[in-house]
């Protein structure tokens, strides 16, 4: 009994830890409004492509058990163990993302090569790999942050971030590949890196992006229709159009749940990249921003553990995390409103992808387990 009181009672005068309430409140409740609109919105495609409406909500519920687990798991498994393993864990992304190239291991959807496929399940690489960077770059700077001052230093981070993205981006994914250069910006950063050396960083992505969209021509298609979607309405820019239109629909207060008329096969990827377009419809102005509040929430207390942890490793592990999260929601919203260019990012916890949400809630287990032994538990 005294131990299952410490799970969610700090130590000092039996006080309640409310970082720890709201973050498992916050994951928790992002599950189920995924498993709740991974079914509405792919409820008709399930039925005419696979003859059962509720094969997507299947598939997630699954994702959301292990995802559980896992968070338990690594909930009671001490973070700074961690760092023994985290050249294992970069070198199972790295061969993960190899792997996708590979003949009868990797599998080809839409032209892109993003999952392997070993024995019935599939698995995306580029899942373990944005966290596989903020292991190493949070292993990395806690051991060296008194000489990250030096740019010699900095050199192993960008190598291990360099490599990700090059064998991201080849699959390809430029989605990816934007939140993994994102995210060793932000470890860079809160490593203690001159800004100097971020403004000379910040000019190679700013010469890098133009060169990745010029160099294949179906990201100048995507730009184009971002620019003018209506230039060609049944082509690049269908997709952002049919996402408007559901935004639009949905006005203050939604056509109601499992009332979104987008997912009749008018909006693609309404379950995944897409999602948040039928929440907008379906739940409205005030739904969507629900679900935004949810997840600022959610960032706002792992950053809060961040500051409560214990080393310096801890706060930079949590403070990737919390960054992974924010950067994929930020992007994944950006796309489906049109503020940014159409790419393909799924919605943390919502979208479906057993995958993303194991590897998500893996590293809510993290960050949870330093909040466990943080210096000051609120």
């Amino acid at each position: 009994m005294k131990k299952l009181s410490g799970f969610f009672y700090g130590s000092k005068n039996n006080k309640p830890n409310i970082l720890f309430i709201l973050v498992i409140s916050c994951s928790v409740l992002l599950c189920i409004i995924g498993c709740v609109m991974v079914y509405s919105a792919s409820s008709y495609s399930a039925l005419k492509n696979y003859g059962d409406p509720a094969f997507f909500l299947k598939k997630q519920i699954i994702g959301c058990v292990l995802g559980l687990i896992a968070m338990c798991f690594f909930y009671f498994f001490d973070y700074t163990k961690l760092k023994k393993f985290k050249w294992v864990i970069l070198a199972v992304a790295i061969v993960g993302l190899i792997l996708v190239f590979i003949p009868g291991i990797g599998m080809e959807n839409y032209g892109a090569k993003r999952w392997v496929h070993f024995f019935g399940i599939s698995f995306q690489p580029s899942e373990l790999a944005k966290f596989a960077l903020v292991l190493f770059c949070a292993s990395y700077f806690s051991q060296n942050y008194k000489k990250v001052k030096m740019l010699k230093t900095l050199i192993p981070a960008v190598i291990v971030g360099g490599i990700l993205c090059l064998l991201v981006i080849l699959e390809p994914n430029m989605s990816v590949t934007m939140c993994l250069g994102l995210t060793l910006i932000v470890m860079l950063i809160v490593g203690g890196m001159q800004k100097r050396y971020l403004a000379i960083i910040g000019l190679a992505g700013v010469v890098a992006v133009p060169l990745l969209i010029i160099a294949e021509p179906y990201r100048m298609k995507r730009l184009v229709a971002f620019v003018d979607p209506w230039a060609n309405p049944k082509g690049e820019g269908f997709q952002l159009i049919q996402s408007l239109y559901a935004l639009g629909n949905g006005g203050l207060f939604g056509v109601g749940l499992f009332n979104s008329r987008q997912k009749y096969l008018f909006l693609p990827f309404s379950e995944s990249d897409f999602i948040f377009s039928i929440i907008g419809e379906e739940l409205g102005l005030f739904g969507a921003i629900f679900v935004i509040a949810v997840f600022l929430t959610l960032i706002i207390c792992i950053s809060k553990i961040a500051l409560n942890a214990k080393d310096r490793f801890g706060c930079l592990l949590a403070t990737g995390i919390a960054s992974v999260i924010a950067i994929q929601v930020a992007i994944n919203i950006a796309v489906v409103t049109g503020s940014i260019p159409p790419t393909g990012l799924p919605l943390p916890f919502i979208s479906a992808g057993s995958t993303s949400l194991v590897v998500f809630m893996s590293a809510i287990g993290v960050a949870l387990n330093i909040n466990k032994q943080s210096k000051s538990r609120v």
